[in-house]
């Protein structure tokens, strides 16, 4: 008896949260800024100041959630295990420490458990937005947690 899977269809217009740790910010904005063309055919969600810089920096109408190590981090992960995010752009610096790392890390967990495309530097990001399904529909395969979610907890 294997793992069970059901089919998530992603749509065209993707709902994508970005981030970024400050030492990253502008990294992710310049990046923002180079590929705005294909950007703008979706709906963008971030954390605080980077949701804020991005809609100073594109004009873009962005979702912001609190500031990372307010809670927007956690937000986004919620927003990921209820299916409303359906790509992750997280530049994170792993060279410096975070007040808020076990958010972090669990941004990051959940974001596998579902199965959701995320980039973590700008070459992954590259490969995210070049890939013919950044503008197309997509089925992915997600774990069928029906089990899981139905076993007695006493």
């Amino acid at each position: 008896m294997g793992t069970k899977y059901r089919e998530v269809i992603l749509p065209e217009k993707k709902k994508i949260v970005m981030i970024a740790h400050d030492n990253k910010k502008k990294d992710l904005l310049d990046w923002a800024v180079l590929h705005s063309d294909k950007l703008a055919e979706h709906h963008l969600y971030a954390t605080g100041t980077t949701g804020k810089l991005l809609e100073r920096e594109t004009g873009f109408k962005v979702t912001c959630f609190e500031s990372g190590p307010l809670g927007g981090d956690m937000q986004a992960g919620s927003y990921i295990a209820e299916g409303k995010i359906d790509m992750v752009l997280f530049f994170w610096d792993p060279l410096a420490a975070q007040p808020h790392d076990p958010d972090i890390r669990a941004l990051l967990r959940v974001a596998v458990v579902w199965n959701v495309p995320m980039a973590c530097n700008r070459a992954t990001a590259d490969f995210l937005i070049n890939s013919p399904y950044f503008s197309s529909e997509y089925t992915k395969q997600v774990i069928d947690f029906t089990v899981y979610k139905s076993r007695k907890t006493d």
